[in-house]
């Protein structure tokens, strides 16, 4: 069937049609002849088109006329077509008859059908589990009402099995809910039941040990074993209530045992339902009381046999292994180690402690407790007992040194004498031939520390050996001495508290009041007592002779000084002498040394014992540690020492005393050294100790020397460069300073030994001196009345040349130990000099120690300007006359 076509759509035209359209569009203007032959061409073309289509169908006829037969039957059969699928739309989708809607229906049908047998099935399954839970619930219930809770456990889980796997439909349920609330407090009362009955079965108090062997609970008839009891209770209980018993069995049982004299009481009852009562008692006893590892023994064996097997296998053997760590911790530490011996001889009856103790890890902890075979640390402590002795003896004694040196930070003033002994072999004297000047930078001051150039053994030269006595003995004197008894040097020092040489007791160390022990007097000075023999040094008579302090820093201490000469001259040797010099030493040290001797004998008593040799083997050499605390309590001495005393060692005085105590101990450990012939390591790490001893006292030492010497310029200051002392006032005050400096010199080192003494006094007063002579020669111009003045208080100073002499008989060696003593005392004479005065000691190679810009300076300073004095500048730049 053909179909009309839709007015909208384009319809097809011919080409009269568009000819037409064309003429009708066109106006007369625009119509002309090309206008019209376009037409008639377009006509044409078209005319000529369809008589090619004619042609063409009628050179085909046949086939065309078999082509039109075709379309027409295949128009024929899509109208058939559409006719049938029409009618089959109708048959499947009418409303009434159709077969969509007869399907539907009886789905519906079958649907509705399905869904009430499932519900049917559903509200079965749901009321045959609530059956089975309600049965279940009554019957956990029963068990509690009637007390049999061993059983009620397994039926409580149970039910929370069956409410944990209900059906869906029943998950949230009001009756769900109302079961699980209800079961929730029947456990909780099974729960708190249980426990009561646990605290009914196990009971532990400080004074005894009850188990039960059955228990009866709350409306129950029959008692429930203990091993029943303990395997209802939940895990997180029964490990919360082992826990608890542990703890309550190592504070009451285990640790009181080894704390305090104990004995234990075993005893068997039998309560009215015939259950057994065991009982472990504890006797507080006094005398003939077991030993603590005989009631550790009695406890264990106790729980073994009447409470581990009643216990769960899943906490019975970690529940015995929890006693492992605190038995064998508190066996260490409240009995082993607190019973470690003080001394030698208590050492038997410890190590048949440690024996025991051994043995008792062995059977208890090992075997009974299933404790770790590799892993057993009484033993491991017991095979190292040489250690932990030594160990506890070193401790001990760096405590009692400890304590010794915190109380004397409240007894500083407590001191003795001590005397540094040293053998002259000769004194040397110039031979009779002139000295020869030496060369300024080799002529220095020798400062001798050791007691080597004595030409005897240093050890020996102390004579602590043979002047300090044992407490209780008196002193005497060598065998076969020929020399006559030296005086009581305290006298020269000014020093009564104690004799030399004859150290009181320790009972007399340790009461010793503070008022029995002063300070040391300030002496101006100090070795004027000619009883105590000592070597002189002779004094340079010429400046060429003089000997200079060293360039690169401080000269050694504890020596004498002697002049140098030339190599080409022969000493004169006078006979071998003895040189004491007493110096102040605390009674600290004394103790210091004493402990270091202690802890050296001691340890070679341990090791000559062999005690430890035999039984227990040790890695090191017994003896050894407690040998090595000697080091130690040196190192202890000089590190705490200097914080205790750190007020008073802020103050040269106290810089000084402490390194005469740290070099007296060093000598000391000299002489410890060649007594006790300790082992090499130790040995070594004493001399390495008495190496740092002897640094720490030249340390002290020179920073007291420094100290004062600062002090004293910061003296000096006030003076003003010496200026203006023409002026009354001014001149006053300078002379005040002075006096000032002169009084603080003389107070210099108290209780240094003499040689420490004279090198100290001698490097503050060259220190003041240069001081002084760089003030005065910097000053630009000098008056007359004002070099007087100078010249005046030069000449103040020139008392401490009395601090340099020992026998009034003999010369002053001051410019011995004083560097700048001639020039300072040229400066007073050249203050006051004429030209021809300065002169004529420049020629005589007086001034050598000025330096040329210095006496040109001081020249301009002193004289106006003549002639004459550009005459001796120019001398003077000629540099000094050689000799």
């Amino acid at each position: 069937m053909t179909f009309p076509l839709p007015s909208h759509l384009p319809r097809p035209v011919d080409v009269s049609s568009q000819i037409i359209s064309k003429i009708d569009s066109v106006t007369f203007k625009s119509l002309d002849s090309t206008v019209a032959s376009s037409w008639r061409a377009e006509l044409d073309e078209s005319i000529r088109e369809q008589n090619r289509i004619h042609d063409r169908i009628h050179a085909n006829l046949p086939v065309f006329e078999a082509q039109l037969t075709s379309a027409r039957s295949a128009q024929q059969q899509l109208q058939r077509l559409s006719s049938d699928v029409d009618a089959l739309n109708r048959a499947v989708s009418d409303p009434e008859i159709g077969l969509t809607s007869t399907l539907l229906a009886a789905l519906k049908r079958h649907h509705a059908l399905a869904q009430a047998s499932l519900s049917a099935d559903v509200l079965y399954a749901s009321l045959s589990h609530l059956a089975e839970c309600k049965a279940q619930l009554n019957r956990v219930q029963y068990l509690v009402d009637t007390g049999d809770l061993p059983a009620a456990v397994p039926a409580s889980a149970q039910l929370i099995h069956l409410l944990d796997t209900t059906p869906r439909p029943l998950g949230e349920a009001a009756i769900t809910s109302d079961m699980r609330s209800k079961l929730r407090v029947l456990t909780n009362r099974v729960e708190e039941l249980l426990n009561n009955a646990y605290a009914q079965s196990v009971v532990v108090s400080p004074t005894d040990v009850v188990i039960r062997s059955s228990v009866l609970v709350p409306n129950s008839n029959n008692p429930i074993p203990l091993s029943e009891l303990l395997s209802s209770l939940s895990s997180s209980s029964l490990s919360a209530h082992m826990t608890s018993l542990r703890r309550d069995l190592v504070t009451h049982y285990i640790d009181y045992s080894l704390d305090h004299p104990t004995s234990l009481s075993y005893s068997q009852e039998t309560d009215q339902f015939g259950s057994f009562i065991y009982r472990l008692q504890r006797l507080l006893s006094s005398t003939n009381h077991p030993t603590p590892l005989s009631n550790l023994s009695c406890i264990l064996e106790f729980l073994d046999d009447k409470l581990f097997p009643s216990i769960p296998l899943s906490q019975r053997e970690t529940f015995a292994r929890s006693f492992v760590k605190p038995l064998t911790t508190s066996i260490m530490t409240r009995l082993l180690v607190p019973s470690l011996p003080s001394n030698l001889d208590a050492l038997p009856a410890f190590l048949n402690l440690t024996g025991s103790s051994v043995d008792f890890e062995t059977k208890y902890v090992v075997g009974l407790l299933k404790g770790d075979t590799f892993e057993r640390e009484i033993k491991n402590w017991v095979d190292n007992v040489c250690a932990h002795y030594e160990k506890g003896r070193r401790q001990r004694i760096l405590d009692d040194v400890r304590e010794s040196i915190l109380a004397s930070a409240s007894r500083l003033k407590d001191t003795f004498v001590a005397e540094l002994i040293t053998f002259i072999g000769g004194r040397e004297e110039p031979a009779p031939i002139s000295p020869v000047p030496t060369d300024k930078s080799n002529d220095v001051r020798s400062l001798k520390t050791d007691l080597s150039s004595s030409g005897v053994d240093a050890e020996d030269a102390w004579g602590f050996d043979d002047d300090v006595e044992e407490p209780g003995e008196s002193p005497t004197s060598k065998p076969g001495s020929s020399e006559e008894p030296e005086p009581d040097p305290s006298e020269a020092w000014g020093w009564n508290d104690e004799p030399v040489g004859e150290p009181p007791s320790q009972d007399s160390l340790d009461t010793m009041p503070e008022e029995r022990t002063e300070e040391v007097e300030i002496w101006d000075d100090p070795w004027a007592d000619d009883s105590v023999a000592n070597e002189p040094v002779p004094a340079a008579s010429t400046s060429s002779s003089r000997q200079q302090p060293p360039s690169n820093g401080h000269p050694p201490t504890n020596g004498h000084v002697t002049n140098g000469f030339h190599p080409l001259s022969k000493p004169l040797q006078s006979p071998r002498t003895v040189n004491r010099e007493p110096y102040q030493v605390s009674v600290l040290v004394r103790r210091i040394v004493r402990a270091v001797e202690d802890s050296l004998h001691e340890g070679k008593v341990l090791a000559s014992s062999g005690i430890f040799t035999i039984s227990f083997p040790s890695v090191s050499t017994p003896g050894t540690l407690i040998m090595q605390c000697g080091a130690l309590i040196l190192d202890l001495y000089h590190a705490l020492y200097p914080v205790v005393a750190a007020s008073k060692l802020s103050q040269p005085v106290g810089r000084m005393q402490i390194s005469n105590d740290c070099f007296y101990l060093s000598e000391e450990i000299t002489r410890v050294l060649k007594n006790e012939q300790p082992l090499s390591s130790v040995k070594e790490k004493l001399e390495e100790c008495k190496g740092d001893l002897h640094v720490l006292a030249d340390s002290w030492y020179y920073q007291g020397v420094d100290k004062q010497i600062v002090t004293l310029e910061e003296v000096l200051a006030d003076a003003h460069g010496f200026t203006d002392t023409s002026d009354q006032e001014r001149y006053d005050e300078c002379e005040m300073v002075i006096t000032r400096v002169l009084r603080d010199v003389r107070t210099i080192a108290p209780g240094s030994s003499k040689s420490k003494y004279y090198t100290a006094v001698g490097l503050v007063v060259d220190g003041v001196l240069s001081r002084i002579l760089d003030s005065v020669l910097a000053i630009s111009d000098i008056p007359e009345v004002e070099s007087h003045k100078l010249s005046e208080l030069c000449r103040i100073l020139t008392a401490l040349e009395g601090l340099f002499v020992e026998d009034t008989s003999e010369s002053s060696f001051v410019v011995s130990y004083v560097s700048s003593w001639l020039k300072f005392s040229y400066l007073s004479e050249l203050l006051e000099a004429s030209m021809a005065d300065l002169t004529y000691l420049f020629e005589e190679g007086a001034l050598v120690d000025f330096e040329i810009d210095e006496l040109v300076k001081l020249v301009k300073a002193l004289f106006a300007d003549t002639p004459l004095r550009t005459k001796t500048i120019d001398k003077i730049m000629n540099a000094h006359p050689v000799w």
